[in-house]
């Protein structure tokens, strides 16, 4: 049996290495000076929009969600296409998570769909770039804007990407990243938000940080000395360390050639595959510029699991991203049913995640290939 080959896997240079141990010798450990050039190099690739370093993606959407002020008896509109986060991080704050249908050939959030959620209750509507391709970010916009609500772009898959010639991370309200180790560049695990607003920048560090008051223009009571700092709005640690940002800044100078390999991979699975009458290759909409970080093949005619259990017999690590959010128990035990969103539920039972990532060597996109092609007889 050939080495078994997964769907996702980091890229760690020597050069990262020596980043993180340079910080290893240095004093400090946790929030410190590669925090701050952590944050400017990413600024770097969201058209200057400044950032806040975060533990993990998970933590970029509850603090993105903290800061737009999210509470009870508030409405987010979702997208139900996406890691559980997506959701699960807007009803820890007590809103009411609305579903909307996704477009049916790209899995991204339907903006028609959107509009017929949003209510006068609705405070944030939450696309997912998902796979790396932008959603209809200016069509989103507008509806959420019109309502009165804000934007969040969950870009855990798109960092380095653009739309309509504009950077991912320059275009919603509110956008989020995840540094996972199979993302499209990697702190270990981390996260960040990144807002052009400064009220929405100020509230999620203070957010990140217990909600800290540390600037005395803004502090209710007298200061007793250097020590003083005050908390008015409850918070948590989710500052992401020195050691974990220099990995990052050392991984962003490779973010552009990274994207470029990923691209070369898709457009040779897209070659390769689009003749086998089984399956659907992904779309590209007109002015989008994607970061690949999945290839969701569409398996058709109810032969997804066959072809699964298929590939995975040939030592091909593929995934299937995502069960539909509001499937999960937790969501269920809150009314959520299935049948809900159509569109989203039909691209779940298709999807099929192949092997993307940039130390794809061709001869293993070309394992995976021919492993595709057998199942059809193709």
């Amino acid at each position: 049996m050939p080495e078994f080959l997964p769907y996702g896997r980091q890229s760690v240079s020597e050069e990262d290495i020596e980043a993180v141990v340079s910080v290893l010798r240095g004093d400090w450990l946790t929030t410190g000076p590669a925090v701050a050039k952590f944050e400017a190099d990413l600024a770097e690739h969201t058209g200057g929009t400044p950032a806040v370093a975060v533990t993990s993606g998970t933590a970029a959407l509850h603090v993105a969600y903290a800061a737009a002020g999210i509470g009870a008896g508030d409405e987010v509109v979702a997208s139900p296409m996406t890691f559980v986060a997506t959701a699960a991080t807007a009803a820890l704050h007590g809103a009411k998570v609305l579903f909307a249908d996704v477009e049916p050939d790209t899995g991204n959030l339907s903006a028609d769909a959107a509009a017929a959620a949003v209510t006068s209750r609705t405070k944030v509507i939450a696309a997912v770039d998902y796979a790396g391709h932008p959603a209809e970010l200016d069509a989103l916009a507008k509806i959420a804007h019109d309502a009165d609500a804000l934007l969040l772009e969950d870009a855990a898959h798109s960092v380095g990407g653009s739309w309509q010639g504009r950077p991912v991370g320059s275009l919603a309200d509110l956008t989020t990243f995840s540094f996972f180790p199979t993302k499209n560049l990697t702190t270990a695990e981390g996260g960040a938000v990144v807002t052009g607003s400064s009220g929405l920048l100020e509230r999620a560090q203070a957010f990140r940080n217990h909600g800290l008051v540390r600037d005395k223009s803004r502090q209710r009571y007298p200061d007793e000395g250097a020590w003083h700092q005050e908390v008015h709005e409850f918070g948590l640690n989710y500052r992401l360390p020195d050691v974990l940002c220099a990995l990052g800044s050392s991984q962003l100078k490779r973010l552009t050639e990274f994207k470029l390999r990923r691209a070369e991979i898709h457009a040779r699975y897209n070659a390769a595959l689009a003749d086998v009458s089984g399956v659907l290759t992904p779309p590209r909409r007109e002015g989008a510029d994607p970061v690949w970080h999945l290839y969701p093949l569409r398996v058709l005619d109810g032969r997804r699991r066959a072809l699964f259990d298929h590939l995975r017999g040939l030592g091909i690590g593929v995934q299937v991203n995502y069960i539909p959010a509001y499937w999960h128990p937790v969501f269920e035990d809150l009314g959520y049913r299935r049948g809900l969103c159509p569109h989203a539920e039909a691209y779940y039972e298709q999807e099929l995640s192949l092997p993307l990532f940039p130390s794809l060597s061709d001869s293993d996109v070309d394992r995976v290939i021919d492993g595709v092609r057998g199942f059809f007889g193709a």
